[in-house]
């Protein structure tokens, strides 16, 4: 968090911001708190980019797509506006760090962590995707991490399947390293797929500690996701297989994000070098090779659904709990944050700037509450200064008319 700029808002809507949270090329992201003392993740875009009617349909469409996203793994949306001269929308306020924060301070997670933190996601994925949308950005910074497990934020560039883009048609949307090839070569179809592949970056990042595709410049990371196969040194074997299929090249080859989240949950065990037949848990390769009783009708598959042998969810068994949610530290973290959160006071209202003509050449803003106290503080110090002034003017009229020593004037 970073204290807010003299050119920060002090209200969005009905939310006090309180603080900075983070700011890109499109706009500001606020901690902003409501009447009810409800805190929140307040997205402010810039009035240059609001006043093209391309973004700001897309600015409308992705409050109200996240809107009806809804999930135990996904921040819930709070409010919107999506008219105002900067469009804002308003998200419950996760005080976690980030999946890169954590990966980038501490060090790859511990295999367990990771199984269970790509079971979740896949969940949110798939409550993404049963709402008609892909979210085409997942990556470590828009994964915060709660007590009890990651949360899926940021639909900024979420879209109906089969919408039409409004960027142009060969604009690279979302984040290098962890784009899908055919979103890094600006391909005319992206589908769900595009997610399950940026699922097994992420997975990657989180149990290496570093990007499947290298670092360097972005077009050098778009070259390589698009021609080279990805770096997997580090992968826990258990999860090696899995992952493999999440980042294959054909999007038809890829498990979708429900094959991901029943993989992972009916594994169970620690994700590390476990045998296939190890009793702490099941080898993912074993739960995407399984027949299920519901895998999808043949004809009810789509070109961007997987092949028929990965459409094979695992069965787990009854009662198998999910992977546990456990990261060291994390809690006292997450506390830290909260308490500094939570002790922010209300912010002073903003500086007094002059007055100016609007820039359509109207009349001024009208006076404000603090502008009128002081035009009030001002004229009653002219008051009194002209009274003193009044009085002392007529006592030397008055003692000149006297006269002579003896004289009794006026009192």
């Amino acid at each position: 968090m970073r204290p807010l700029t003299s050119q920060d808002p002090r209200a969005v809507g009905p939310y006090r911001t309180l603080a900075r949270l983070g700011a890109g090329g499109m706009g500001v992201v606020y901690l902003a708190r409501s009447a009810g003392g409800t805190l929140a993740a307040v997205k402010v875009i810039r009035a240059e980019h609001a006043a093209d009617p391309g973004f700001r349909a897309r600015f409308r469409r992705e409050a109200e797509a996240a809107g009806r996203i809804t999930g135990p793994w996904v921040v819930p949306v709070l409010g919107a506006d999506t008219e105002a001269r900067e469009p804002w929308l308003a998200t419950a306020f996760v005080p976690g760090p980030s999946l890169g924060e954590v990966v980038g301070d501490r060090g790859a997670l511990p295999a367990a962590a990771v199984r269970a933190l790509g079971a979740r996601l896949a969940a949110a994925l798939v409550t993404v995707h049963e709402g008609g949308l892909i979210h085409r950005d997942v990556k470590p910074g828009n994964v915060l991490l709660a007590l009890d497990g990651p949360r899926l934020i940021d639909f900024g560039i979420a879209r109906h399947q089969g919408a039409t883009a409004l960027t142009a048609t060969d604009a690279v949307i979302g984040t290098p390293g962890y784009l899908a090839p055919e979103q890094a070569s600006a391909g005319p179809v992206v589908g769900p797929a595009c997610d399950a592949f940026s699922l097994g970056c992420v997975l990657v990042y989180a149990a290496t500690g570093h990007r499947p595709f290298g670092e360097g410049s972005p077009a050098g990371v778009l070259f390589r996701t698009i021609h080279e196969e990805p770096d997997l040194d580090g992968v826990p074997r258990a999860l090696l297989p899995l992952v493999t299929a999440c980042l294959a090249k054909d999007p038809a080859a890829r498990p979708t994000a429900g094959e991901v989240r029943d993989a992972l949950e009916g594994g169970g065990g620690d994700g590390g070098e476990a045998s296939a037949g190890d009793a702490r848990g099941e080898d993912p390769r074993e739960a995407l090779a399984r027949p299920s009783p519901s895998r999808t009708p043949p004809h009810s598959r789509t070109p961007s659904d997987p092949a028929p042998h990965l459409r094979t969810p695992s069965e787990s068994a009854p009662g198998t709990p999910p992977a546990p949610w456990v990261l060291p530290g994390l809690p006292a973290l997450i506390a830290e944050r909260s308490a500094a959160a939570l002790a922010l006071p209300d912010p002073d209202p903003a500086p007094l700037l002059p007055a100016t003509a609007t820039p359509d050449g109207g009349p001024p803003p009208s006076l404000t509450r603090r502008r009128l106290l002081t035009a009030g503080a001002a004229g009653a110090v002219l008051l009194a200064g002209g009274s003193t002034a009044a009085w002392i003017a007529t006592r030397r009229r008055e003692q000149g008319a006297a006269g002579p020593q003896g004289a009794a004037g006026p009192r």
